[in-house]
């Protein structure tokens, strides 16, 4: 590998770092919210406990920013500020409706499939420019993001699609 890519590739790995920075933040503020909005009680425990969980996601982060040597900063990141509107808008539309939850399920999974598309890039480009520690950490996270996904598959074909039919 030449300076150059190894360069390019670790301007990559921080702008992105800085990406789902910003967006673990953003998501932080959004769960209580969806957990107030939803009448699944399963549901809402699901947004509170990924709430903790992700607090720890972004503590990792940090973690790994301190491992590069750089500030731990955000810079916006406007897929997340999409979805996250996305949710706001159904929890307006669909407020007081059975099909809420399920609309706040499809918004929650929304997020975890953009956690999980950085998650996996991050970890790959982390091995590839050798910081083990880091790859570590994202893979954690990134399995943590993957169980999440699932749970809520399982609340939607359980329960919360049936109720919104």
């Amino acid at each position: 590998m030449t300076m150059a890519k190894a360069q390019n590739l670790e301007m990559l790995f921080h702008e992105t770092l800085k990406d789902i920075l910003y967006a673990e933040k953003q998501i932080l503020k959004a769960l209580p919210k969806m957990a107030r909005s939803a009448s699944s009680n399963e549901l809402k425990q699901a947004f509170l406990a990924h709430r903790d969980e992700t607090e720890t996601h972004v503590e990792r982060l940090q973690q790994i920013f301190e491992m590069i040597d750089k500030p731990a900063r955000g810079k916006t990141c406007d897929a997340i500020l999409g979805i996250v509107e996305e949710g706001k808008e159904v929890m307006e539309e669909f407020a007081a409706s059975p099909a809420l939850d399920a609309g706040l399920t499809a918004s929650a999974q929304a997020v975890e499939h953009y956690e999980i598309a950085r998650y996996g890039t991050l970890k790959t480009w982390a091995g590839q420019l050798g910081l083990k520690d880091a790859a570590k950490l994202l893979e954690q996270t990134l399995q943590e993001e993957i169980k999440t996904d699932k749970l809520l598959t399982q609340l939607a074909e359980r329960s919360v699609n049936a109720k919104a039919a």
